[in-house]
Parts: structure tokens; C-alpha cells; sequence
């Protein structure tokens, strides 16, 4: 269950794009104006429309209907590429042009609500069919390998001046992982923004063999945007496809 409406107006600043992140897709972009960007799990479009200024050709699929009208309410620059969808891995490639996007994205940990390792089998093989030639699929997400989530591990708390967004995984009798999240605006009491939400927790490795089985050849692994090196307790991890 999910109660996304306690933490729209917050998202921007607890999710906030780094001076780092816009280098990044500065150098995966380069040579490419416009470049062809997809971001599964968009959100609030930030980070879209920020691509957009930039000259890029900006998709942005989200499968939350309250995000999308934030994302599409945000002042649009003329002359900008830029267009949302509601709309889930699972229908991608049915809606999405195939051999097109120069960069796809999932951030912000999105790539774990994709529950089922079949699914996630198939996000894998559908970006790569969605990648053109040279293009690459950028995952950011926490590094789950550090956290002992049997039963409950308590997630880095994202915080900002107004607020604090409390995380929780935990790990039930069945072996399957479910996420809990609750916001706490400066000081008062918890309101709730996921509770028992299906999610599988990807590491490294499993990361490293969908991507080899789906025919990504390239697999670079970072602590951050920076592409700073990996290490086993990096509390996050960015990886680079192609």
C-alpha cells in the first residue's frame, strides 16, 4: 500500500539532482544534441526537465498517476522535447521505440519495485532492446549486500531542512523482501508513505548476471556519480550498461 500524496511535496528536495549526476549525463550525452533520454520511474520530472533545458529529447514513464501531474505541471521551456507517460516496465516495449534511447535510466532505487525476478529478468532484455546502438542504461540504487535484513534493516535516512524519510526492508518467513516508508516533518508525528510494498533487493552480482544474460557487454560499477571506485561497503551503487 501506498500513500505517495504525504511525500510529493517533498520529493524534489529529499531526491535532489547533484552538480555530480548532470556531469555524468554531460559526458554519456556528448557528441549527442539531442540525445534520446528515457527515465523509468521519473517521479516528480525534475531531473527530465532539467535534461530538457539542456537540448535533449526527454522521455519520462512513472507508474504513480499523483507524480505524473507534478511532473507535468512544472513549467516547460519552449522549444523543449520533453512528454510523460503512466506507464510500467512490463508495457515498455509494446509503447516505446525500439533501438532509440541513447540513455534509459531507473534511479533513485526504483529498479527494486520490480518484485519479481522474472520481471526483472525481462527490464533488463526491454532496455536493452530500447537502447540504440552505443547506448547505455544507468541504474543507481543502494547497496543492499551491506544490509542484514532478517528480519527488518533500517535503510540511509534521506533528509532535508523540512523533513526526514524513514526506510525499512524487511525479510519475511517466506524469504520475500517488502519496504516500508514513513516521513517525519520536522519533528512531529510519522505519517506513512509505503507500507508492506513488494520490492527485490538487487546486488551486485545479480545485477552483473541479468545484464551479461540480456547482451550488455560493458558493465561498469561506481559508488556514485562520480564514478568513484566500488567497494564492499559502498552504501550505494551506480552501474553504467552498454
Amino acid at each position: 500500500m501506498d500513500f505517495l500524496h504525504n511525500i510529493i511535496e517533498y520529493y524534489d528536495e529529499l531526491y535532489p539532482v547533484t552538480e555530480e549526476q548532470k556531469k555524468l549525463y554531460k559526458e554519456l550525452t556528448e557528441g549527442l544534441l539531442p540525445a534520446k533520454i528515457l527515465r523509468i520511474g521519473c517521479a516528480t520530472g525534475g531531473f527530465e526537465h532539467w535534461l530538457a533545458k539542456e537540448g535533449h529529447d526527454v522521455t519520462g514513464i512513472e507508474t504513480s498517476r499523483e507524480m505524473l501531474e507534478i511532473a507535468n505541471r512544472r513549467r516547460r521551456m519552449p522549444n523543449t522535447a520533453i512528454r510523460f507517460f503512466q506507464m510500467s516496465t512490463i508495457e515498455m516495449t509494446r509503447f516505446l521505440g525500439k533501438g532509440f534511447y541513447n540513455v534509459i535510466s531507473c534511479l533513485s532505487d526504483r529498479i527494486i519495485f520490480i518484485h519479481d525476478k522474472t520481471l526483472m529478468r525481462k527490464f533488463f532484455y526491454d532496455c536493452k532492446l530500447l537502447l540504440a546502438e552505443g547506448g547505455h542504461l544507468v541504474i543507481q540504487l543502494s547497496n543492499y549486500s551491506v544490509f542484514n535484513s532478517k528480519p527488518m534493516a533500517k535503510l540511509p535516512t534521506q533528509e532535508s531542512i523540512r523533513v526526514k524519510l524513514y526506510t525499512q526492508l524487511w525479510t519475511g518467513d517466506d524469504g520475500n523482501y517488502t519496504l516500508q516508508q514513513d516521513l517525519e516533518h520536522c519533528g512531529s508525528k510519522l505519517v506513512p508513505v509505503l507500507k508492506d510494498v513488494a520490492v527485490l533487493p538487487v546486488t551486485v552480482d545479480q545485477i552483473k548476471s541479468y545484464a551479461e544474460e540480456a547482451g550488455f557487454t560493458n558493465i561498469g560499477l561506481y559508488s556514485g556519480y562520480g564514478k568513484e571506485p566500488l567497494k564492499d561497503d559502498s552504501p550505494t551503487i551506480v552501474c553504467i550498461l552498454s
